[in-house]
């Protein structure tokens, strides 16, 4: 297997199991891999009135998973995020984050609340 299929499938694994993370922690998945407007959020969840916009970083270790979540990338959240927000009129009166699930071979997923700030108002 060359190296992108294998980053490409450990990414992929990363996801389920951070979908899976936030289920054991209270969360109830609205929406994986959302795009819309040239942008992308890979969970949505939800618990209680806080509705969370995770990016699930797989990386070899956490620091390279956090450095990953760059200011581009927050920007393609947000765009994501609001048109989510859009067209999902429920979540009026929710709080809203930017999380982060950092994911490393061998290890429990990192929950990082509050990772970024989203720009939901552009």
């Amino acid at each position: 297997m060359n190296r992108r299929k294998g980053a490409r499938r450990f990414g992929l694994r990363a996801e389920v199991l951070a979908a899976f993370w936030l289920r054991l922690n209270g969360f109830r998945i609205l929406a994986r891999n959302y795009s819309a407007a040239g942008g992308e959020i890979d969970i949505v969840a939800r618990r209680g009135l806080l509705v969370v916009f995770v990016e699930v970083k797989a990386r070899p270790s956490v620091e390279a998973a956090q450095v990953a979540i760059d200011a581009r990338k927050i920007a393609r959240i947000s765009r994501a995020a609001r048109f989510w927000l859009a067209a999902n009129p429920s979540a009026t009166g929710c709080a809203f984050r930017g999380d982060a699930l950092l994911v490393t071979p061998g290890g429990l997923p990192r929950h990082v609340a509050s990772a970024f700030e989203l720009d939901l108002f552009a």
